[in-house]
C-alpha cells in the first residue's frame, strides 16, 4: 500500500505541484517559442513526454545496472578481471555523458517516426523538434532517477523501474499541460489590445509568472494526500 501512495504521490508531484516548467522553470525554450498555436504547443507535449519517457527508462537502466555504485554488471565485470576483489566499482560520472547520447537518440527516433507517419506536424514543429535534444527538462528528469537511485545510501530508498517512469509520463503530462495552457492564453491575447511595451516578449514572460505562481496553489496537496490515504 505504501509503494502505490508513493507512485501517486510522485505523479501528482510531477504534473503539478513540482511542474517541470512552472516550478524548477526547465524546459523553457520549447514552452516560450512553440506555444504560440494549441495544435502545435499540444503535439509538442506530447513528443517530450515520449521522448522523456525512452530517456528515462534508458537513464533508469544504465544507472541502476552499469553506473551506480556496486552495479551488477560492472560487478561482474571487473570481477572477470580481478577475481576476489571486494572493491566497489562507482561509475556514475559517466551518468551525464549516457544521457546526453540517450536523449539524443530518443529524439532521433522520435524525428524519423513524425517525419514518416505525421508529415505534416513534423513541418509545423520546424526546428523545434530537433532542439528536443536540448531541452533541460528531460535531462532534468534523468538527473533526478539518478539522485533516487545513485544518490542515496539507504538500498530501500532507491527508486525502482516503476517511480522512475512514474516521474518522466507526468512529468511529462506535466509540460504538456503547461504548454497547452499557455498556448490557448497567447492565442486569446493575440486577440486583447496589448500595452505597445508589452507585446512579444514581455507580455508571454509576464504571463508565464502568473501561471506559476497560479501551481503554487497546489503546493501542500501532496501531504494531505498522503495523509488521507495512509
Amino acid at each position: 500500500m505504501d509503494h502505490l501512495v508513493d507512485i501517486l504521490l510522485i505523479a501528482v508531484g510531477a504534473a503539478f505541484i513540482n511542474n517541470f516548467v512552472l516550478h524548477y522553470f526547465v524546459g523553457i525554450c520549447p514552452f516560450i517559442g512553440v506555444s504560440r498555436r494549441v495544435d502545435q504547443a499540444f503535439g509538442m507535449g506530447l513528443a517530450v513526454t515520449f521522448v522523456v519517457t525512452i530517456a528515462s527508462f534508458l537513464a533508469w537502466v544504465f544507472t541502476w545496472f552499469v553506473t551506480r555504485p556496486g552495479a551488477p554488471v560492472t560487478a561482474w565485470v571487473w570481477h572477470l578481471f580481478s577475481p576476489g576483489s571486494d572493491a566497489v566499482l562507482d561509475l556514475s560520472i559517466l551518468n551525464y555523458i549516457i544521457y546526453i547520447f540517450v536523449i539524443a537518440s530518443s529524439v532521433q527516433f522520435v524525428e524519423m517516426y513524425l517525419k514518416k507517419f505525421f508529415p505534416a506536424l513534423f513541418k509545423a514543429f520546424g526546428v523545434y523538434l530537433p532542439l528536443i535534444t536540448t531541452n533541460c527538462a528531460i535531462l532534468f528528469a534523468c538527473l533526478e532517477i539518478m539522485k533516487h537511485v545513485s544518490g542515496v545510501r539507504n538500498p530501500a530508498e532507491m527508486w525502482g523501474l516503476d517511480q522512475a517512469l512514474t516521474l518522466a509520463v507526468f512529468g511529462g503530462l506535466g509540460f504538456a499541460l503547461a504548454i497547452t495552457t499557455m498556448a490557448g492564453i497567447r492565442e486569446e491575447l493575440d486577440l486583447c489590445d496589448i500595452p505597445e511595451p508589452l507585446k512579444g516578449p514581455g507580455i508571454t514572460l509576464l504571463t508565464a509568472g502568473i501561471m506559476a505562481m497560479a501551481f503554487m496553489g497546489f503546493t501542500g496537496v501532496d501531504r494531505g494526500l498522503a495523509a488521507f490515504l495512509r
